[in-house]
Parts: structure tokens; sequence; C-alpha cells
């Protein structure tokens, strides 16, 4: 990633001339002559653009035909709420300094760069296409289950219990701190959602937001090991290529990577993303997968403690629904998307008494 002076931040910054400096450890002293933006994603916190370049001659070796620009949100809340929440900083930090050392595929970041204090940021990503993004709306297959699941423990093994991820500040954060923030930020949050959304929301989400929001230091207060957590692991975040029976995963969207519970990432993404009636048969076979896999890579932990760890972790999603839906630009496809995520994540609480292993 080369050291560019200034940082596009709109897509009329993203010029010929800023991304022949910003990729010039790629372009082989190449020059980019033209620049083709096209929006693509759905994120709400920030804007995507993809970009397709042209270059003075035949595309150089090792060069991109096109990438895509990660950019902060237009939207004037989503942009000050990616600030307030350091939700730009984790995403650069992330492709900086974890995802070399790291078993998960993710995009190859070919510049990132950011202003902590503005939240003015830009990151240029390996375009994926014609890899699909997931629909959070239509849930996934079984195999692609698997196949994400499977991506998680190359997430989790690498760093499991390693203290020093403490060290790194915008990970870590000041913990006590975060959970005073979080303490006084979700009831309210909580109190606003179920008036926002009072007419389509069901009964299970009322008994397990409200149990956990009557319990939040109980919830907040996790033993499970620590290892570095992508936060917000669900379909709209992941890009599948192969075929259908054997599909490849490429892992986006690190804004909410922290050091956390990993059964929360592994609860959190089996609940969104399976529809309840594959769910329920296939659930605890898809956790002991991820289980062994996780022994293989050289990860000590029990059985029990794993699946208690994932009861705690399917409340996560629920949480989610509503601090994000509260937090961010609201939109038609966002409410809709809301709303499906804290009726599965709710029924799937109630299903393995994930408010029993809370109290428990």
């Amino acid at each position: 990633m080369s050291a560019v002076v200034t940082i596009a931040d709109t897509p009329e910054q993203l010029t010929p001339t800023w991304l022949t400096e910003a990729l010039a450890g790629v372009l082989g002293g190449a020059v980019v002559t033209d620049v083709r933006p096209t929006p693509v994603g759905t994120g709400q916190m920030c804007d995507s653009v993809r970009l397709g370049l042209t270059y003075d001659g035949a595309v150089p070796e090792g060069a991109p035909e096109s990438v895509i620009a990660k950019l902060p949100a237009a939207d004037p809340q989503s942009r000050a709420t990616g600030l307030s929440l350091r939700s730009y900083e984790t995403e650069v930090r992330f492709y900086q300094q974890l995802a070399p050392d790291l078993g998960i595929r993710t995009p190859r970041a070919y510049h990132a760069d950011i202003d902590v204090t503005t939240g003015s940021f830009v990151l240029l990503l390996e375009d994926m296409a014609p890899a699909r993004q997931g629909d959070q709306l239509a849930g996934c297959t079984l195999a692609e289950a698997t196949a994400a699941l499977d991506q998680l423990v190359g997430l989790h093994a690498p760093r499991w219990g390693d203290p020093s991820l403490s060290q790194l500040e915008w990970l870590a954060r000041d913990p006590e701190a975060s959970r005073m923030f979080m303490l006084g930020l979700l009831p309210n949050l909580w109190a606003g959602f179920t008036e926002r959304y009072v007419d389509r929301l069901g009964p299970e989400v009322h008994e397990v937001g409200g149990g956990v929001i009557g319990g939040l230091e109980r919830y907040l207060d996790d033993g499970s090991p620590r290892t570095v957590t992508h936060g917000d692991y669900r379909l709209d975040n992941l890009l599948f290529g192969g075929s259908p029976e054997a599909p490849t995963v490429a892992v986006v969207d690190w804004q909410t990577c922290g050091i956390g519970n990993a059964l929360s990432d592994v609860a959190y993404f089996i609940g969104a993303g399976l529809l309840v009636d594959d769910r329920r048969p296939n659930e605890e076979a898809l956790v002991r997968r991820y289980h062994e896999r996780l022994g293989a890579a050289g990860v000590d932990l029990p059985w029990d403690d794993c699946w208690r760890s994932y009861r705690r972790g399917t409340v996560a999603g629920v949480i989610m629904a509503l601090a994000a839906s509260m937090l961010v630009e609201r939109t038609e496809r966002g409410d809709a998307m809301f709303m499906v995520m804290a009726e599965r994540h709710a029924r799937h609480a109630l299903d393995v008494d994930a408010l029993g292993a809370l109290n428990g």
C-alpha cells in the first residue's frame, strides 16, 4: 500500500492521477488514464463504488482491471455514526494490521488510509467479481453456510487467546469504558427500536430483547475465550463464488471487528443466514464441524464450553438489529432487513434457551 498525500474520500476525487499514485506498488510504472465508476453494494455505513480502470497500454501484469473503492457515507447521520463508533478506523486498521496474518479470505487491500479525526478514509480493495453478494433477506443454502463457517475458523484460530491483541488500541479499546458505554446506550436504543417498529415486532423479539436489556450486565460480562471477531458476520457481508455444491467465500465489511466471543460470530451467522426449517435440523452439526476444525487448528476448547458460548452468542443478532437500525440512515430495505434479522435471531435464541445460558 503506497503512501499517498491526500485522502480521496468521494467518487469525484478518485481521478486517474490519484489512482496512479495510490496503486503505484502494483502498476510497474504504468499510468491510469481513465476511470469508470459504478455504485455497488447496499451498505449503510459506507459508500462503495466499482472503478473500471484503463491504462496507457496493456493491463500491466499483476495490476487490477477494476477495484472497489470504499468511502465514508454521503449520508451525514451514517458518517457521524461511523466516526463516533470508530467504525471507519477499525476497518482500515484491520486491513493494515490484521488481515495479512489471518487465514480468512478477504479482498486484497491495494491502498488504505484514514484521518481518524475527521473520519475521512479510502480503501481500494480487490474486485471479487463475478462473486455474488449474499442476500440477508433470502437466506442461504446449507453448502453456503458450511463454507462460511469454515472461513470463520481462519479468522478465529490464528489469534485465539493472544494477549498481544490488547496492544492494538483500535481493536481492544478500553474494555471498562466500552462496557459502560453499552450499558448507557443499549437501553435507549431498545426503547426507540420498540417504539419505531411497534407494529412489526413479534412477541419473540420482545421476549429476547427485553430479557437481554433487563440483564444487560450479565450479557456484557462474557467470560468466553477471546479472539479476533468480525462482529457482523452475515450474508450481506459475504461474497460467494464457485459452484453451488462447493461455494467459495470472501468476507468484507470489517467495521465491527473486535476482540470477543468467537461463537457469537458463529451463532450470529447461523441465526441470520439459515431459514428456521433449515437451521433447526442442521444447527448442532454445523457447530460441531466448526468446533472440530477449530481443534484441528490447535485451539483447545471443550465442546460443552463451545456450545454454552454459542447459546449466549445467539442474542448478538437481536442486539445488532436494534442498534444498527437506530444508528444509520433509515431505508426501506434496511427496515426489511432489520426486521428479518430481529425475528430470526430472537426465534433462534429461544430455540437454544439463550436467556438460560446468560443467567446460568
